[in-house]
């Protein structure tokens, strides 16, 4: 039997879990002096007032590893297979501290997804095509996957970003001091700005036309992603061509792990171009 283990950067929630045939690692959040487990213990109505009313800022860390390696161990003991899938290891310890762990149990692959939110749901989509293949054969067709997914959104301010370290601050200067919307994105695993555009509208519509000018591939969904307030998302959706609506089957609010960098109302699209 294949076990596959998703961190919770791919901001797929406790209550998608059994959907998407996984189980969740939770990723660590410390807001003050309290710590909570992504997903598991911290609301996202608590979270947004901790994090706009009371202006806490937000630290993320490693999952709990030990509780990690018994359940795994004990999975592989039993004779089943395990997929780890982490959020990209430029910009989280996780992927490594996992690997340390189990390099030396072949019935363990943990994988890099080289990206967050959506685009790590997306893979999920693609592992779980593939259960009764070899964890080769998996790898290889997620690693083929990866490039091809692209993340594009735009945040309210770059604030949160830039002070969780996830933007430079020459990027963060370009965006903030010069008014320019930046569209956000991963390139090699790494948070980057695509695009600069004048205007929140022109960001939108950069992000709308995006699904042509990279051939969305109509066999994968549209994950249409935001922060706190949907309203952004909602215009953004407005401006979309309506061939893209159908395949648009999953909106997420996103989870703390993830919103703690991004801020409140950020929003846009995680897809799937044609190369």
């Amino acid at each position: 039997m294949l076990r596959l283990l998703v961190d919770t950067g791919s901001s797929i929630k406790q209550e998608e879990a059994e959907k998407y045939n996984i189980e969740l690692i939770p990723l660590k959040i410390l807001m003050g002096e309290q710590e909570y487990l992504d997903g598991v213990d911290l609301p996202l109505d608590d979270f947004y007032k901790m994090l706009i009313e009371d202006k806490i800022f937000p630290k993320t860390s490693l999952p709990n590893l030990g509780d990690l390696e018994e359940k795994v161990t004990a999975y592989t003991n039993a004779g089943d297979e395990v997929i780890i899938l982490t959020i990209s290891s430029e910009i989280s310890g996780a992927n490594n501290a996992i690997n340390m762990l189990f390099k030396e149990n072949p019935k363990v692959r943990v994988i890099d997804s080289r990206m967050a939110v959506g685009g790590m749901r997306l893979l999920v989509d693609e592992i779980n095509k593939y259960r009764d293949k070899s964890l080769d054969f998996i790898e290889d067709k997620v690693n083929k996957l990866i490039p091809r997914i692209k993340i594009m959104a735009i945040p309210e301010t770059l604030d949160y970003l830039m002070r969780g370290g996830r933007l430079s601050k020459k990027d963060w200067l370009i965006g903030s001091v010069l008014k320019i919307k930046p569209i956000i994105g991963f390139i090699e695993g790494k948070v980057k700005v695509l695009a600069k555009k004048i205007g929140l509208k022109s960001g939108m519509a950069y992000i709308a036309n995006a699904l042509k000018e990279f051939g969305c591939d109509k066999n994968y969904d549209i994950i249409a992603s935001y922060t706190y307030n949907k309203g952004n998302l909602e215009a953004l959706k407005e401006m979309t061509d309506k061939e893209f609506h159908d395949q648009m089957r999953v909106e997420d609010n996103l989870d703390p792990c993830i919103a703690c960098h991004w801020g409140p109302n950020a929003f846009g699209y995680v897809f799937v171009g044609n190369n």
